[in-house]
């Protein structure tokens, strides 16, 4: 196999197994994003192919190598479903749900994550770029440094990084922070991730850490720079502005509404079934809102597409029983014979489809209570070609801090949400297009292109030692 000069390293390969025995692009926020970099670099992808003691040789797909990695059964269950998903995303989302913390799904975690870094270091030619991503794989670049320190590393955090006081939680933050260390580029989603992170480096290290970079000391008495800075992700949005531009796409968007009734308004919401999200918020927003007779549901009708998340974890279990109760309640209460309160859809869906959701949508309603970027929220700008629509995006989201024409709620205060919402309802035509135009000007000029050239203009300036 012929080693890469550029290799990305994440949990999932950006490809699924067919019912026919091949292979086709998966879909997803990170997949989306690498996408473009991956085909101008022809490189390698180091990853699980997303089943349980599923053994594949590295295969090439279009124009990428890809090296599985192989997970058991237990593997799965310790290291993905347990420290990732049930200790390090609840804590790293403000404490939303309770982290678990486990010896045993700790030492899974460093065993998988000392497996990835292997492949990817035989993987990688020598003086290559290694690029890792996320949450489940932050042991890897100090991993990789210590037997490969030709390398180049950078590291992005899709996630949040928390504040200390909940951090320091982690029976095992100063090994995680150290791991991470071991990049010489540390991405975020947010200034406040990478101020979160450098407070933890100061505190459990007392590093010297500056603006330039965290000054790290190696086992030779010098030391180097880790930069450690945010860089807001974002999408390929002339993709979106292509889609929304198909005739058929557009066509669909009015058999959506018409398949609602034609109510005047439809709300949106369009979420991985996570607790991080808000779903319930917004249904209490609106159910309230009914009940008080501010909307009708012969006028609105909320569509909430919740793909399927995590169905193992017994937290995500309960999440969907409350929800769909919670949407139960609501349609029982106010539907009529010709109209649907909320129109639920537990499904995944193609982006060709997601597309015309955001054409047939008055209102996108994005109530994360922590999240480390929403790509949705940008998805449905780019997608609103005609500069109609109103975002509704909560102030815990990452896109918050770009995307400051939104009309912006605490998705805590139900009060303000439900005003956020008939201000949406009720904005005038003239003010819904100055509001998008300058959400589109943003996500336009910064796209996932800019975003990927940044983190790897910021890794060639770490190569050179321009830091």
């Amino acid at each position: 196999m012929t080693a890469a000069s550029f290799v990305v390293v994440a949990n999932r390969l950006p490809v699924d197994s067919d019912s026919d025995g091949g292979w086709r692009h998966s879909p997803g926020g990170l997949v989306t994003a690498l996408e473009p970099v991956m085909r101008s670099t022809r490189g390698a992808w180091v990853g699980w192919p997303g089943q349980p003691d599923m053994e594949v040789e590295p295969f090439d797909f279009d124009g990428t190598r890809l090296i599985p990695v192989t997970l058991s059964t237990d593997d799965v269950e310790l290291y993905y479903e347990g420290f990732s998903n049930d200790t390090i995303w609840p804590l790293y989302h403000d404490v939303i749900a309770a982290p678990r913390y486990s010896r045993a799904l700790w030492e899974a975690y460093v065993q998988v994550n000392r497996r990835f870094a292997d492949a990817a270091a035989r993987a990688a030619a020598k003086d290559a770029t290694v690029w890792v991503q996320d949450y489940q794989l932050q042991l890897v670049p100090a991993m990789l440094r210590e037997h490969r320190p030709d390398l180049t590393i950078g590291y992005f955090h899709h996630i949040p990084f928390p504040a200390y006081g909940l951090y320091s939680q982690l029976p095992w933050r100063r090994q995680v922070v150290e791991g991470l260390l071991g990049a010489d580029v540390i991405g975020f989603q947010r200034v406040a991730d990478a101020g979160n992170f450098a407070r933890a480096v100061r505190r459990l290290l007392h590093y010297e850490t500056r603006a330039s970079g965290i000054r790290v000391p190696q086992p030779d008495g010098t030391t180097r720079r880790a930069l450690a800075k945010a860089f807001p992700i974002s999408i390929d949005a002339a993709s979106y502005i292509e889609l929304a531009a198909r005739e058929d796409i557009q066509a669909r968007a009015r058999e959506i509404r018409e398949g609602l009734g034609n109510p005047a308004h439809v709300l949106l919401g369009v979420d991985r079934l996570d607790y991080t999200k808000g779903i319930g918020h917004r249904l209490k927003a609106f159910g309230e809102l009914l009940g008080e007779g501010r909307l009708s549901v012969e006028d609105v009708t909320l569509v909430q597409v919740a793909s399927p998340s995590r169905e193992r974890v017994e937290t995500y279990a309960h999440l969907r029983d409350e929800i769909e109760l919670t949407v139960g309640r609501i349609d029982g209460d106010f539907d009529t014979v010709g109209h649907t309160a909320v129109r639920y859809l537990h499904q995944a869906f193609p982006r060709e489809e997601m597309v015309a959701f955001f054409l047939a949508a008055d209102v996108m309603l994005v109530t994360a209570l922590r999240d480390g970027m929403n790509l949705v929220a940008k998805e449905y700008v780019a997608s609103r070609t005609d500069n109609h629509g109103v975002l509704v995006l909560s102030e815990f989201a990452g896109a918050y801090d770009e995307l400051g024409r939104a009309v912006t709620v605490n998705p805590h205060d139900i009060e303000g949400l439900k005003d956020a919402i008939m201000q949406a309802v009720n904005m005038p035509a003239a003010e819904q297009r100055r509001r998008m135009r300058s959400l589109r000007r943003r996500v336009l000029e910064h796209d996932v292109e800019d975003w990927s050239r940044e983190f790897l203009d910021a890794l060639a300036d770490a190569r050179k030692g321009a830091m």
